[in-house]
């Protein structure tokens, strides 16, 4: 089957792996309507499409600051318990629609509690929510396994509580960690105690770098602080001066060599001004190259998304074949934080066997 011929639907049907993808970045714009209502917060509009749509052109603004602040309204209807527990079982339920066998769901419990719930109690919430999203999607016969990775935000002073939090749950259904946040000005190694606790627990992280800021940053969150993924990491390119030769400065080989996953996000690095286009976006001159790049969505009601529209727009504008999206799906569990046996199972009895029925 050659790119050009890859439909939609097709692609829908296609088991799919998403590594990085936000939990306040992803809800349903007639949920945020709803749940607006019930608590009394005032929205742009509550017409679920103009929502839509006006979070689509707020995020286009080619500002990474600008970009994080449309979560003003996703964040304020998920203070409460009803909040947290509709949003998450919608999360998991949204993405066995659109064909996700395996996620890995974000979020920072320190923005959910100016309701009065604890971070603890944030996480006992949205855990909950997530394995009922998982028993509702199991039984209707489009069973997707969701792990959680718990945020630190960079900007504040509740990092380490996050990953106290993160070891805490981690055989309650949080399988790693994250800092997120704006990354100018605000370096990985400031939480490196977080880090470094995580690491003598064995709990594994992924870090953002290398979208906002540049290779400083992926030095700092890998070689620095340990990270095993890279969340974005779009600007590793600066350390491969031509593309098309592909030589590769050190940095670049460290991370190539090593098979440190690079959770890439097209659509959201277009809006953010990472990257200038689909068609020249890095993660296909880095696939091409062997790095391990991942696709995802980062934020879909935000950036107006899904694994589908990703797969699509690639196939589309940069020429990518069922073959391509085969191995950014097998590179995103190869990198997973579950165990190594699950992981293969997905691989070899889902994927695999899938792909293959579509070449």
């Amino acid at each position: 089957m050659s790119s050009t011929r890859i439909d939609t639907e097709t692609l829908r049907r296609l088991p799919k792996a998403v590594l990085h993808d936000h939990l306040d970045g992803g809800l349903r714009p007639a949920t945020v309507v709803e749940l607006a209502r019930s608590v009394g917060h005032t929205l742009p509009t509550t017409d679920p499409d103009e929502l839509a749509a006006w979070y689509y052109e707020a995020a286009n603004s080619g500002d990474l600051v600008r970009y994080i602040a449309t979560f003003e309204h996703t964040l304020a209807v998920m203070q409460n318990r009803e909040g947290l527990l509709r949003t998450a079982e919608e999360y998991v339920l949204d993405l066995a629609a659109d064909g996700v066998v395996y996620g890995e769901v974000r979020y920072a419990p320190e923005l959910n509690t100016r309701g009065g719930l604890s971070m603890r109690e944030v996480v006992e919430t949205v855990q909950e929510g997530l394995a009922a999203g998982m028993a509702k999607a199991a039984a209707a016969g489009t069973p997707v396994r969701v792990g959680t990775l718990l945020c630190g935000m960079r900007m504040f002073d509740r990092v380490r509580e996050a990953a106290d939090l993160a070891v805490a749950f981690r055989d309650a259904g949080v399988v790693g960690f994250d800092i997120a946040g704006a990354e100018d000005g605000f370096p990985p190694a400031d939480h490196l105690d977080a880090f470094e606790h995580l690491r003598r627990e064995n709990v594994p992280f992924t870090i953002h770098a290398g979208e906002a800021h540049g290779l400083p940053s992926i030095h700092q969150a890998l070689q620095v602080c340990g990270a095993q993924r890279i969340g974005h990491g779009v600007r590793i390119t600066d350390d491969i001066p031509d593309l098309a030769a592909g030589k590769l400065g050190r940095l670049a080989a460290w991370v190539c060599d090593r098979r440190i996953a690079l959770e890439m996000c097209p659509t959201s690095n277009l809006q953010t001004g990472a990257a200038t286009s689909i068609a020249e976006h890095p993660i296909t001159a880095l696939k091409d190259l062997g790095f391990r790049v991942t696709l995802n969505t980062d934020n879909r009601l935000v950036s107006g998304t899904t694994m589908t529209r990703e797969m699509s727009l690639l196939v589309e504008q940069a020429g990518w074949s069922v073959e391509d999206l085969r191995t950014v799906t097998v590179n995103a569990l190869k990198s997973a934080f579950v165990p190594f046996d699950e992981r293969t199972a997905l691989i070899e009895d889902v994927v695999l066997p899938a792909y293959a029925s579509a070449l």
